[in-house]
């Protein structure tokens, strides 16, 4: 299950990364919900954000992940730096991001992906 995970994950980021909405729906539930630095969203309003310009990812590395199966449900925390251009400035912040993973039929969906800024 944690490979399956982590491969679903790095889909995810490489999704998003490219800043590609239809990436980035395939693996989310239509529910899913996202938690960051500008407040709390559903699906739909995250993805127009990538849409018309808001969020412009320059750069996402990958730092480490770790993962934590709960029966049909899956955490996995990525720790990453995640640069991006905000009103056409650089910027880069140092996230743990927990990405959660149903089950659902024979595939997973991201239900929920919450940014916390990390300070060290």
């Amino acid at each position: 299950m944690e490979d399956k995970v982590l491969s679903v994950s790095r889909q995810f980021w490489t999704a998003l990364e490219k800043a590609d909405v239809t990436g980035m729906r395939a693996i989310a539930d239509p529910q899913c919900m996202f938690v960051h630095i500008g407040g709390t969203c559903p699906l739909d309003q995250e993805m127009a954000y990538f849409e018309n310009g808001t969020f412009q990812p320059t750069k996402i590395t990958i730092n480490s992940q770790t993962v934590h199966a709960f029966d049909d449900t899956v955490v996995a925390i990525t720790d990453c730096d995640y640069g991006l251009l905000l009103d056409g400035e650089p910027t880069t912040h140092h996230f743990a991001v927990t990405e959660v993973y149903q089950q659902q039929q024979s595939e997973l969906k991201l239900i929920q992906f919450t940014f916390t800024a990390l300070v060290y």
